[in-house]
């Protein structure tokens, strides 16, 4: 946190978060935008916390102060936390649903989102060259020592699928990363300018029930992630050239012992042959 009063500002957003846990919201609301003036950089995720108590609209997307934050401080029990304890195993499933589908075989792998590389790992003897993006480096430094990934990055996803390179990918994935983005657009269009023509897309995405969701394409939830409306994800799909090969319904992780709500979707670039759509 460069240039950064760091005890004043731990000072700051522990006040906040201890008005927000006694159920005194709109105090809370304020402390946090004090937090937001001594960090307008918000590694702390105060922008989240705010929508996720209805003291602000939701952002385009998690800070990325905050989202690098939150999982370089988590890197070295990742695994554990998220798989025994949260129960979290979107990357098998990604391989499960893929190994149903047969749309292969693949030559290339980006890996978005790669976190310690559980996509990778679970992929690994399916596609021979794999990429790993994250915007975490702890993270990215145990996926490296995993020897999963040919080629590894630090970064934000969005500007990693905006370099103007001429790498091309057969296999896109991003699991557990549209929670930490509300607007999708960019994204999506990001992976259409970066996949092959017969490329496949896969991805999970979290949701709330309808009448939580309304009108809104996404919104964030009571646990500071975004949820995303099926509808939302469909129709960016139709837009970005894709066709959706399936899409269904799964429990991505729990949370204090409740389901956690999302789908599995994997698309194909729209003309892709040999794939049969399913949903």
């Amino acid at each position: 946190m460069t240039n950064l009063d760091n005890e004043a500002l731990a000072e700051a957003y522990n006040q906040a978060l201890a008005l927000e846990k006694a159920g005194k919201l709109n105090e809370a609301a304020d402390a946090y935008k004090a937090v937001l003036e001594l960090d307008p950089e918000d590694h702390g995720g105060v922008a989240v916390r705010l929508a996720s108590m209805g003291k602000g609209n939701a952002p385009a997307k998690a800070p990325d102060a905050y989202v690098s934050t939150l999982f370089d401080q988590h890197a070295e029990v990742f695994d554990m936390v998220l798989v025994d304890q949260l129960g979290y195993s979107v990357p098998l499933m990604v391989r499960d649903k893929i190994e149903k589908l047969k749309p292969g075989p693949f030559k290339r792998l980006l890996d978005l989102g790669c976190g310690t590389g559980l996509s990778g790992e679970a992929l690994h003897d399916l596609v021979p060259h794999k990429t790993g993006v994250d915007i975490a480096g702890g993270m990215v430094e145990i996926a490296d020592e995993k020897e999963v990934y040919n080629d590894l990055y630090v970064g934000e996803v969005v500007e990693f699928l905006k370099a103007d390179e001429d790498e091309r990918w057969d296999l896109i994935v991003a699991t557990d990363v549209l929670p930490y983005m509300g607007a999708l657009e960019e994204f999506f269009a990001g992976v259409a300018d970066n996949i092959e023509a017969n490329g496949v897309f896969a991805f999970s995405s979290e949701t709330l029930p309808a009448d939580m969701l309304g009108e809104q394409n996404f919104m964030v939830g009571k646990n500071h992630r975004f949820a995303h409306a099926e509808s939302y994800v469909r129709n960016l799909l139709e837009k970005t050239g894709f066709s959706i090969l399936d899409l269904s319904p799964i429990t991505v992780r729990f949370e204090q012992g409740e389901p956690v709500p999302g789908h599995l979707v994997v698309a194909a670039t729209r003309g892709a042959k040999g794939l049969k759509i399913l949903r």
